[in-house]
């Protein structure tokens, strides 16, 4: 399985403020996913990116090495400076074949993220992968490595205890945000419609919060996440002209360029003095540094969340011990199924092959000895052959399927 290949920034070499400077617009991600592939020839590719990461997965018979992650970055059009694209090629991890699988299945069973055990990666990596496959960008390959990354993490979560009492960052976030002690009838701003922000709200919601306002590029989704909330929904332009108030902001959008500026934070308060609180899980941050030099802000974000997940990390480590058996197992399941599927390949003509042989064998070898038979007699003999081909097509891919395994 030399063909998969995976380049990713994650937050074990990049700081996290950085990472988010290797964010696609969400607009023209699929664009620029097709002309790369294009370009460099790429069988099939799926873009992932969290607030912990940026990674690409690509199946492609050709040496992906820093040249080559050079020149795609260079692609992708991502604005990066000479001095920037060295820096985060250097920060970069290449893996190929067994290895890149490995990584994707610690990565989908949280062993890789900020916070080890949260099950929010898992999801975002499906996601990722369903957009692309939906933009026509994944094939058969990719499937196969998904199905494997997704049934892996089911028996993770299922037979450790490495997401007990789990500590995401979402949870975290409410946890500080909690702390506060915001009373529950507190006006809370919603910028963002996606899952992360879905999630906090449920926490909040689950605590009585509210009185929701939601924000979002695409109105009919923050109407979708107003309507369960019982809040109102606005497109985001409504942030500049919003008078009624609020006492805490939580933002996470996919957007490259802050969307809380100075400006619309001090319209938003409209002559209010009182010190707000502004919960960012964006990357890169959707508030401008402005923001928190110009107003007092209590300010929770991922990066602030960076020692707590340490912590969870030495709590979970015992854990981490058996997630790994069960992905040792899953990757020789893999290598097996990769061998049958390439003799189920390489066999797929045998069906129609045997169709072939019985139909020229009835109609015109044959074809006048069976003419001759009464209806009864020619209802067994299609029993009959009906049930050899059968036998015919099973057999030989079994029997290859063993040779080729057992000798292997």
């Amino acid at each position: 399985m030399k063909y998969l290949k995976v380049i990713a920034f994650t937050h074990k070499q990049i700081e996290l403020k950085e990472l988010g400077r290797l964010v696609l617009c969400q607009e023209n991600t699929s664009e620029k996913l097709h002309a790369a592939k294009a370009h460099f020839g790429i069988d099939e590719i799926f873009y992932l990116s969290t607030c912990n990461r940026v990674e690409f997965v690509l199946s492609t018979q050709q040496k992906v090495d820093r040249e080559f992650a050079e020149a795609f970055l260079t692609e992708m059009q991502m604005g990066l400076c000479t001095h920037s694209t060295k820096a985060f090629l250097d920060a970069a991890s290449i893996y190929e074949g067994q290895e890149a699988l490995n990584h994707l299945l610690r990565t989908s069973c949280s062993l890789e993220s900020l916070i080890v055990g949260e099950k929010e990666i898992l999801a975002q990596l499906r996601k990722a992968y369903d957009d692309c496959r939906g933009a026509g960008l994944t094939g058969d390959k990719l499937r196969l490595v998904m199905e494997c990354v997704v049934k892996t993490a089911k028996e993770v979560y299922t037979n450790t205890n490495i997401s007990k009492n789990p500590i995401s960052v979402v949870s975290l976030a409410y946890r500080k945000l909690k702390d506060l002690k915001l009373c529950s009838n507190a006006r809370v701003l919603i910028i963002g419609a996606g899952e992360t922000n879905r999630n906090i709200s449920k926490y909040l919601q689950k605590h009585k919060f509210s009185n929701f306002s939601v924000f979002n590029r695409t109105l009919a989704k923050a109407q979708q996440l107003a309507n369960e909330l019982g809040g109102q929904a606005y497109e985001l332009d409504a942030l500049k002209t919003f008078k009624q108030g609020f006492d805490a902001i939580i933002t996470c959008t996919s957007a490259v360029e802050p969307i809380i500026t100075p400006e619309i934070y001090a319209s938003l308060l409209n002559g209010d003095t009182d010190k707000k609180t502004i919960v960012d899980l964006a990357i890169p941050n959707d508030t401008a540094p402005e923001v928190l030099e110009q107003f007092d802000v209590n300010f929770i974000e991922v990066h602030s969340l960076n020692e707590i997940a340490k912590k969870n990390l030495q709590e979970r480590y015992q854990e981490l011990v058996h997630a790994e058996v069960i992905i040792e197992q899953n990757i020789a399941g893999h290598l097996v199924m990769l061998k049958q599927r390439k003799v189920e390949l390489a066999m797929r003509q045998v069906p129609e092959k045997i169709k072939e042989i019985r139909n020229n064998a009835v109609n015109t070898v044959f074809a006048e000895e069976v003419q001759s038979l009464d209806k009864e007699s020619r209802e067994i003999l299609e029993k009959v052959m009906n049930y050899m081909e059968k036998k015919y097509i099973s057999v030989p891919m079994i029997m290859a399927k063993d040779i080729l395994i057992n000798n292997n």
